[in-house]
């Protein structure tokens, strides 16, 4: 139909350009633990205190989405990525001087993190204006740029810094995020309204009534709203809020994991090439984890949100248990059923904000549940490292991430209750609607149906 995003087409475009965007950041910062040995003994500080590179990065990740939101709805998607890009690419360059610690929380943690967000927000956005019927699978196809990415660079940065010194590498690494720029040139914004028919609110603007006339533009209508720059309203919806905890709680186990792999792996005795084939087999199970959850999600078989409490609950586990193995096999094994169910979890949580919150002012909905994750993801790596500083043993930050996100789980659970609970309430006036307009013409009786389909779905 004319108001919907065309799942197609340059669609394909968008979501390319996103798959370069969501490797040339997020992997850069995931594969940011290689450094994280040097850096550490060149300035002659703390695991604490090196892991807040990586925090400040995560937190400015976070809390510039709101901004890059705000800024995509007063600008462009586009020119915020370019933007984005420029940031990422001048923090890495700045950085790689190592003039002090507090240069690389400013740099490295802080103008790169902001670039991520800058690039990684409205990117994601975009994807999510271009599809409807295939957006999982969509958005699992540019999250897995990710996986790709990182599997490629985690040996290729170790050659760097073994032949450049971590200072050198992190200059060419700098350079190869200017490709921000390119991709940013091609996110040109969707010509096509966005379809609000998915929106639970919309259904009851329109049967809150006692009684519904006998006329076809009383009929739930399916059409494009006014975006706000930000829809605080998202802050009185429990599902929303629920939602968001859950995210603040995963990111604060999200970032621990790759932070430590790479020191834990080294009390194996392996030398540093086995070590960043940990990160490799890593980044490939993720890519094999977001591709099938992704395809999986877009057969519709389950509601996408019990699969994610599946994944996320797996995630817990394997984590919980990584840190129990006594030699490299079994923890390359452990380490890629952490990759696949953390793979699995990435490529369908941004689905699940789409239903929790609709497309209606999704560039709000998107950034302010970045905001509130942005607490977890700046907590989380410097708690770790405070407690591998106390008991001087990598492991606990694999404990602590597992149980962090088993509690995340009930937060879960609470929001599908929630959402299945005003499900059946729109199912029910739905259907008193239709009971009281015996005389509908079949035409508008089929929109009902869809209506009800679509609360299913």
């Amino acid at each position: 139909t004319e108001n919907e995003p065309p799942d197609g087409g340059y669609s394909w475009i968008v979501v390319a350009s996103t798959f370069v965007i969501m490797g040339l950041t997020a992997a850069v910062l995931k594969s940011f633990g290689l450094f994280f040995v040097d850096v550490q003994q060149h300035f002659n500080e703390l695991a604490s205190s090196t892991s807040w590179i990586t925090s400040i990065s995560i937190v400015m990740l976070h809390l510039g989405a709101p901004i890059a939101s705000a800024l995509s709805v007063r600008f462009t998607h586009r020119a915020v990525i370019i933007v984005g890009g420029l940031l990422a690419f001048s923090g890495m360059v700045l950085g790689s001087l190592g003039l002090s610690m507090i240069w690389m929380y400013a740099t490295a943690g802080f103008l790169q993190g902001l670039g991520i967000a800058f690039a990684w927000t409205p990117g994601m956005s975009t994807v999510s204006q271009y599809f409807s019927k295939r957006r999982p699978f969509a958005t699992a196809i540019t999250s897995a740029g990710e996986c790709i990415f990182a599997f490629a660079f985690s040996p290729f940065f170790q050659w760097l810094i073994n032949t450049y010194e971590w200072r050198g590498a992190m200059l060419i690494i700098g350079g190869i995020l200017l490709n921000i720029y390119v991709c940013g040139a091609l996110m040109r914004p969707s010509k096509k309204p966005l379809c609000v028919k998915s929106e639970s609110i919309e259904f009851e603007k329109h049967i809150k009534s006692d009684s519904v006339k006998n006329s076809r533009d009383d009929i739930p209508t399916f059409q494009s709203q006014p975006k706000k720059i930000f829809d605080w309203t998202f802050f009185k919806r429990v599902d929303f809020l629920l939602y968001a905890i859950f995210g603040l709680l995963a990111a604060a186990a999200f970032f621990i994991p790759p932070l430590f792999l790479v020191p834990y792996a080294s009390t194996f005795r392996t030398d540093e090439y086995q070590t960043a084939v940990l990160l490799s087999v890593l980044a490939s199970t993720d890519l094999i984890g977001r591709l099938t959850c992704g395809w999986f999600a877009n057969l519709h078989l389950t509601r996408t949100i019990l699969l994610l409490v599946i994944t996320v609950t797996l995630l817990g586990i394997s984590l919980l248990l990584l840190p129990t193995v006594g030699t490299y096999t079994y923890l390359a094994i452990f380490t890629g059923l952490y990759g696949f169910f953390f793979g699995a979890t990435i490529a369908i949580h941004i689905t699940v904000l789409t239903d929790v919150a609709g497309m209606t002012n999704f560039d709000s909905a998107l950034g302010l549940f970045m905001l509130i994750r942005s607490v977890g993801g700046f907590v989380g790596p410097p708690v770790a490292g405070l407690l591998v500083d106390l008991v001087h043993d990598y492991s606990i930050g694999f404990y602590l991430s597992g149980t962090t996100l088993c509690l995340s789980v009930v937060f879960l659970i609470m929001v599908d209750y929630h959402l299945q609970k005003k499900k059946m309430k729109l199912i029910k006036k739905l259907k008193i609607s239709e009971q009281k307009n015996p005389s509908l013409e079949t035409s508008d009786k089929e929109v009902l149906e869809i209506t009800q389909k679509t609360c299913d779905d």
